[in-house]
């Protein structure tokens, strides 16, 4: 018989990680998933549990910090794969752009040098599509071709994404030596929620369904359901045509945040009645993110038209997301479930 390949999962207790770790055990691999302390284990374990796992049996646990190299080469020993999504995310403590981008570059860098060290086959990197289309303007949809340009319109979040993915790929070509990478950059995560952790994307769904956003700002982006960008990372580490690229993971258009709006009044009936109805125009937020560090923070987003292709993933690997459409409602009803909105 022969014995099951072992992948380590960084970031274990987060959104995507998670559903990583679900789509490996349902297919038969054991995971060893990381977390900054095991006193989460149980609570990644419930998380993986609500999410349809079907067995735990051929997961365990190691704990390793994204500031303390030490701790990647004891987690790595004895896996063949390792699939890298944990880095700080937007809703972490960083105050300064060095508290995003230090520890993300030195997470992705500790973890090469010690998956490269344990004999690795490859490494599947999460990236963001904060590394693909911030810092520029296009009519045409973005595609892996792209990549972000750092100037002052990029955010600290999509600055450590962007300087963390061109880490990975300089070490592949300067001492990768037989170390395969494959790369996958998610645009906003929707998707059934395991736990009160999940993306920053579901933080404008939530606030849409408690009534905290009275209206929409003018903001357009794609969007994947979690359960589609578990699936790519698999692929992206099983499939030999896989290694050296990288991949978008978007289903389909661009949507905006009154479309998202919309499909939640279409589909939740009374459930959605604080859902807002109209656009705020962009002076007015202007106007507005004077006085609200929020509004702030979407200012440099105002009338900002991003949509990506993920031809590459569907054409290549044979990756089929589900619409957009299905993962806004199975986010708003797995928010309903859990308490979340009231």
């Amino acid at each position: 018989m022969e014995t099951k390949e072992t992948v380590l999962v960084t970031g274990g207790s987060g959104f995507i990680a998670s559903y990583c770790i679900i789509a490996l055990l349902n297919q038969g691999f054991n995971v060893k998933a990381t977390l900054r302390s095991l006193k989460k284990a149980d609570l990644v374990t419930q998380m993986l549990k609500e999410g349809g796992v079907r067995s735990v049996d051929g997961l365990s646990f190691a704990e390793a910090d994204l500031r303390n190299e030490s701790s990647w080469e004891k987690a790595v020993e004895g896996c063949q794969y390792v699939i890298h999504v944990a880095s700080p995310t937007p809703q972490t403590e960083a105050k300064t752009e060095d508290d995003f981008v230090i520890p993300a570059k030195n997470g992705v860098l500790f973890v090469m040098r010690a998956a490269k060290k344990a004999g690795v086959k490859r490494v599947v990197l999460t990236s963001a599509f904060g590394a693909i289309g911030m810092g520029t303007v296009k009519t045409t949809p973005y595609t892996e071709e792209d990549w972000t340009v750092l100037n002052n319109t990029v955010f600290p979040y999509q600055k450590s994404k962007t300087i963390s993915e061109k880490a990975a790929w300089d070490f592949i070509k300067n001492e990768g030596d037989g170390i395969e990478l494959a790369v996958v950059n998610p645009t906003g995560v929707l998707g059934p929620v395991l736990s009160d952790d999940f993306s920053h994307s579901i933080q404008n769904i939530k606030l849409m369904l408690n009534g905290g956003m009275k209206a929409c700002p003018k903001l357009i982006s794609g969007y994947v359901d979690v359960r589609d960008v578990a699936d790519l990372h698999v692929k992206a580490m099983t499939l030999p045509q896989a290694s050296g690229q990288r991949f978008i993971a978007v289903a389909g258009e661009g949507l905006s945040l009154l479309d998202i709006a919309k499909v939640l009044r279409k589909n939740l009936g009374e459930k959605a009645a604080d859902v807002p109805r109209r656009e705020l125009p962009n002076w007015l937020i202007n106007l507005l993110a004077i006085f609200n560090p929020k509004l702030k923070a979407v200012k440099p987003y105002l009338g900002m038209i991003k949509q990506a292709s993920s031809q590459k993933a569907i054409t290549r690997l044979g990756w089929k997301p589900r619409s957009t459409e299905e993962a806004i409602v199975a986010t708003a009803i797995s928010l309903i479930k859990f308490g979340i909105i009231k």
